[in-house]
């Protein structure tokens, strides 16, 4: 089993629609040593609504698909990066997508890496790895009210 760098274990959000893909992620990094906490959402609306909420612990880092029913992955992204307390946390798109249109919009929009599915399982733990260590150390989470 390999472990995840420096022994960091990150609280993440997940929003997938496919329950597969979302198995096998939550899978891959509980595995690798990844995660400590994994929430599970399947639109980007919900993922909103998840973010919101005052009860539910900020997540460190957001795993994003970008096709989904409601509010798809392109959406979240244009709605975390206006929004100044959500815009800082780091985003992983992992998607079918392969066309450079999507992964320049998802770039220019917030993302911090893109995966393409069907992802191999070392170049998702690299890309999640590769997401700038000093950014993740220093965020500041923002006060709640």
């Amino acid at each position: 089993m390999n472990t995840f760098a420096d022994d960091r274990t990150y609280s993440l959000l997940l929003v997938e629609d496919d329950p597969a893909d979302a198995l096998l992620i939550e899978d891959a990094l509980i595995e690798r040593g990844a995660a400590r906490e994994i929430a599970h959402v399947t639109d980007g609306l919900a993922a909103l609504e998840h973010l919101r909420d005052p009860s539910k612990g900020r997540p460190d880092l957001i795993v994003l698909d970008l096709n989904m029913p409601r509010m798809n992955g392109r959406e979240l992204l244009a709605v975390l990066k206006e929004d100044g307390e959500l815009g800082s946390i780091p985003v992983v798109v992992l998607t079918t997508s392969a066309a450079p249109d999507d992964i320049e919009d998802a770039y220019r929009q917030h993302a911090n890496a893109y995966v393409t599915k069907p992802m191999n399982l070392d170049e998702f733990m690299r890309s999640v790895q590769d997401i700038d260590s000093f950014f993740l150390d220093t965020a500041a989470t923002p006060p709640r009210d």
